[in-house]
């Protein structure tokens, strides 16, 4: 749920960057959507993330540890 907030606050950015006539303003809003389009790839990730079972997280944050 938290993905499509994301992705459509970054749609709303890069809407209103188009229409800004003052550059500085609309790169600003831009990296901002950019930024936001990121923070919807990592939440998909924790959200498919949720669907693994403890133990297998468990064993996974194991093995990264152990491989330092």
């Amino acid at each position: 749920m938290v993905r499509k907030e994301y992705l459509s606050t970054a749609r709303t950015l890069l809407r209103i960057a188009r229409n800004v006539t003052d550059g500085a303003i609309a790169n600003r809003l831009k990296a901002l959507a950019e930024d936001y389009e990121r923070r919807a790839q990592v939440g998909e990730f924790a959200e498919s993330a949720k669907g693994l079972s403890p133990v297998a997280v468990r064993s996974d944050t194991a093995a990264r540890f152990n491989s330092r």
